[in-house]
């Protein structure tokens, strides 16, 4: 099979390239056999063409860089921060007699849950409670059933924190109709069912420690956000950094699996297809004897969810407008914010997400060549393959878990987008430079996790990216040379916490301290 050459001139591929990504634009008569199909399915007869040609053409014109040479791979210089989670004072002793068993109820998807996990162990804390097992809900997207167990090691979890916080798998059964639906069924005295956003100290203390006391147990339903991020004991603050960034690890299959792809990303073997179905037991030796790759991992958030969110406009035409505009009438009665504004405000705020095109040409101008090997982590693009095939055309050499696995490989994960975010998020924590194309949790959590531990991560300015969109007579060395102004400070210098802000994306100062 004939091997992709990246080292070659780009002009008759990007020709070639430019050609098959109009050809449904320029043909459209060619593709009304697909005219019948369901609006609100995106398919082949309706690809929006490229929304920036001119840029487009030029970058896949590009001169090639030296590659790797580049100083875009050169890793974070020591900033002067370190990890610190542990007390200054020696922690004290689990008091012996717990107040009650604390049930949490956690909804969203992996990243949302994964922090509400954290926010769980920090009450556990506060109110000297013994924490169940957090249950996860289904999300109603994505409808995935995983619990805490399919995701996480339980086992390590609870090890590390054993002189935390007392954890338990699962209630005794004298609480054992303490069940989720059993507080679907009516109003509940063991459930607190109204805990407010970011709720204080105080709250716990006042509102759930007297049920504790009474009942020996409480339930907190939703427990999304939960917890404050200020006026805590830094005591508090540093376990629930402990938890996200060391009681936390995936289960032993989604390491396996993600160490495998890291591996075949950083060693390829040269071939387009998926391993083969015994990879992760066949011999490295081979690769072993050659210099280890770069990659940068691209977390591309472009699901349908979060495109009628935006109520942006993507170029998909009447039929992807009326898509949207009746998703979001299903999902929110069309109750969206930005739905008040016109798409020009909106990308003008960089309240838009990147499209694939548009975060392909961010990376092309920012200096990574067509020798760039790109893994893209996400669930659904909404658009399926028609809709990044131009981010393709600028990065021949772009992966995913479909190409680097066998479908024996991905068996256990297939069709759970939890454990399918869980691998990508594994793989993103192993990659040179972490890059995502529109804020969220997965986002969040990945910036956090990567100051933490002092790794390269591209986050893009979504406003001056919006902005330069918008213009139209923009040549491709004027975009390059903004692009690469408004990014200077955005390729994972760290950032002190805010208050407000998160510490689970801004972990210092709050986790870590000055070297």
């Amino acid at each position: 099979m004939m091997r992709f050459n990246c080292h070659r001139p780009l002009r008759r591929e990007a020709i070639a390239g430019l050609f098959l990504l109009l050809f449904p634009v320029l043909f459209p008569c060619l593709f009304t056999p697909f005219a019948h199909s369901s609006p609100s399915t995106f398919s082949e007869w309706n690809v929006p063409k490229p929304r920036h040609l001119s840029l487009l053409r030029s970058a896949l014109e590009r001169e090639n860089s030296n590659g790797e040479k580049s100083d875009l791979w050169t890793p974070l210089a020591d900033q002067g921060w370190k990890p610190f989670l542990e007390s200054v004072n020696a922690p004290p002793a689990l008091p012996q007699k717990s107040e009650g068993y604390l049930q949490v109820f956690l909804d969203g998807g992996l990243n949302q849950q994964r922090m509400g996990i954290c926010d769980a162990v920090a009450v556990a804390k506060i109110l000297n409670a013994t924490l169940v097992i957090p249950h996860l809900e289904i999300n109603p997207v994505w409808q995935d059933s995983s619990s805490f167990m399919d995701i996480f090691d339980v086992d390590h979890f609870i090890n590390v924190l054993k002189d935390d916080v007392s954890i338990v798998n699962e209630l005794p059964d004298e609480f054992s109709w303490s069940t989720r639906e059993y507080y679907a069924t009516a109003i509940r005295a063991t459930r607190i069912k109204r805990a407010p956003v970011h709720a204080s100290v105080n709250f716990y203390l006042e509102h759930v420690l007297p049920v504790l006391q009474s009942y020996g147990i409480a339930a907190i339903s939703p427990f999304s956000h939960r917890l404050s991020f200020d006026n805590l004991p830094s005591e508090i603050q540093k376990l629930r950094c402990k938890v996200n960034f060391k009681a936390l690890v995936f289960v032993p299959h989604i390491r396996e699996l993600g160490d495998a792809i890291v591996h075949r990303l950083r060693h390829p073997s040269g071939e387009s297809e998926a391993v083969s179905s015994n990879y992760l037991g066949e011999t490295t030796d081979q690769y072993d004897k050659k210099k280890p790759q770069k990659f940068v991992v691209l977390h591309l958030r472009f699901d349908k969810d979060m495109a009628a969110h935006s109520a942006c406009d993507f170029g998909g035409g009447k039929a992807e407008k009326l898509a949207l505009a009746k998703y979001r009438q299903a999902m929110w009665g069309g109750r969206v914010l930005n739905s008040q504004f016109t798409d020009e405000e909106l990308r003008s705020q960089g309240r838009c997400p990147l499209t694939p095109e548009e975060i392909g040409l961010l990376l092309a101008a920012l200096g990574f060549d067509n020798c760039t090997r790109l893994y893209l982590a996400s669930h659904k693009v909404y658009g399926g393959e028609a809709r990044i095939s131009t981010l393709r055309e600028l990065f021949p050499l772009m992966e995913n878990k479909k190409r680097l696995a066998s479908s024996e490989e991905r068996v256990r994960i297939k069709g759970k987008a939890s454990l399918l975010a869980a691998v990508d998020y594994y793989i993103a924590m192993h990659s040179d430079i972490f890059v995502s194309a529109s804020p969220g949790n997965m986002h969040n959590a990945l910036v956090g996790h990567r100051t933490f531990e002092n790794k390269k991560t591209i986050r893009p300015n979504m406003a001056l990216l919006g902005q330069l969109f918008l213009n139209k007579n923009i040549s491709w060395s004027e975009f390059r040379q903004l692009v690469a102004e408004g990014h200077q400070n955005r390729l994972g210098q760290l950032r002190l916490r805010k208050p407000k802000q998160s510490l689970y994306t801004y972990p210092a100062p709050d986790c870590m301290c000055r070297a």
